[in-house]
């Protein structure tokens, strides 16, 4: 009896693919070019990262040093998120680009499972899940006549839904030294630059009336805006740049009931709102306190008493909480149960940072991890 060949239609296979997870995908590229082709095109991109957002398929990277000297190098760790493993590290990944870098890299995002990642005058998107990676142009945009230095301070990346780009902020500051004999003060100026991954080049935009501050310790971009923490003329508050107008903005701090002197505040993406963790900067005893803006900002949540940890790092998917205790190791707190569990992740104080990303095909015109030298080592156990 002749065997009966049945036909998939090409829509239903392109949509049971985009189910899959990037490494199987990455091989299947070789199985046809039309199968290729189409892991490239952007409805299949955007689809492949719906499925991933809906399903809540999270994956997470440790930001990581194991000192606080020159030859300590930051590098990070990808966890295991397989039930049983208890967040693992399965391998250490080394970027060769930051290394000579003191505090490098700050992360800023994920945005689409993209990460910007940067250090003074450094700036590199990465795709962790396609293994891509791209370093930023330096800017052409003019500097101040007679500028003794240029420092470049906060970051931010989102995602222009209009006009399907990446882009990046970046503000800079230029510094005018005291000058006795000529008869100048010192004196700074600010100037703000935007990046185009469509044009790959930065242009200069307006300066709000404010100044960001702060290293983000969760991802501060939400559903087309970028949040910072600012300091006004008189007040505290929050900055934020929509990415589609490319215009700043500003909101309020929560109420909390206290005040910056005596409380942290990070700023996060929850369930995509902007969410506000609050916690006490002194004491043992610690409490956290969870805000979201929706039109208005109202408590959504508070965690009491913990004892034995210092800060928190992200939350996980079920409302976990992974946090850094006193002695810097990486502990994972479940609010159900309150247990507190030891991860046995140990990193040198206050320069721990989890991020958690969804996988994305978003291509980024840059070069593979191999080509950058970047290293993927196994981690052996738990605590390299």
């Amino acid at each position: 009896m002749p065997e009966t060949r049945v036909e998939v239609p090409e829509m239903v296979m392109l949509e049971i693919l985009s189910k899959l997870p990037v490494k199987s995908l990455t091989r299947f590229r070789c199985v046809c070019k039309p199968w290729c082709s189409s892991f490239q095109t952007p409805h299949f991109i955007t689809k492949h990262h719906q499925n991933n957002l809906h399903n809540n398929n999270l994956n997470l990277l440790l930001k990581r040093c194991q000192g606080n000297t020159r030859d300590d190098i930051y590098y990070f760790s990808q966890l295991s998120i397989e039930k049983g493993q208890n967040f693992s590290a399965q391998h250490n990944i080394h970027l060769p680009f930051f290394e000579d870098c003191w505090y490098a890299p700050v992360v800023s995002g994920p945005c689409n499972g993209l990460l910007c990642l940067h250090d003074a005058d450094k700036v590199a998107l990465w795709n962790p899940s396609t293994r891509e990676f791209k370093t930023l142009p330096q800017s052409t945009v003019q500097r101040p006549p007679s500028v003794d230095s240029t420092s470049f301070d906060c970051f931010g990346i989102g995602f222009d839904s209009q006009s399907g780009d990446y882009k990046v902020v970046n503000f800079v500051s230029n510094c005018f030294e005291e000058n006795e004999d000529e008869g100048l003060m010192g004196d700074w100026n600010d100037q703000v630059e935007l990046y185009s991954l469509k044009t790959d080049s930065w242009k200069e935009i307006s300066v709000p009336g404010v100044q960001p501050y702060g290293s983000p310790l969760f991802n501060n971009y939400v559903n087309g805006f970028y949040y910072w923490r600012a300091i006004g003329y008189s007040d505290d508050l929050i900055l934020s740049f929509d990415m589609v107008n490319e215009k700043f903005s500003t909101l309020p701090l929560p109420e909390f009931g206290g005040s910056l002197a005596e409380y942290y505040l990070e700023l996060l993406d929850f369930n995509g709102l902007l969410g506000a963790i609050v916690y006490p900067r002194g004491g043992t005893d610690k409490s956290f306190d969870l805000w979201v803006m929706n039109g208005s900002w109202t408590k959504q949540f508070s965690i009491e008493s913990l004892l034995g940890v210092e800060r928190p790092l992200g939350f996980w998917k079920n409302g976990e909480l992974f946090l850094e205790s006193s002695d810097h190791e990486l502990v994972f707190f479940d609010p159900s149960t309150r247990e507190l569990k030891n991860l046995g992740i140990h990193a040198y104080q206050e320069k721990m940072q989890i991020i958690a990303y969804v996988e994305s095909l978003v291509p980024i015109n840059g070069r593979s991890e191999l080509k950058e030298l970047i290293i993927r080592l196994p981690a052996g156990d738990a605590s390299n």
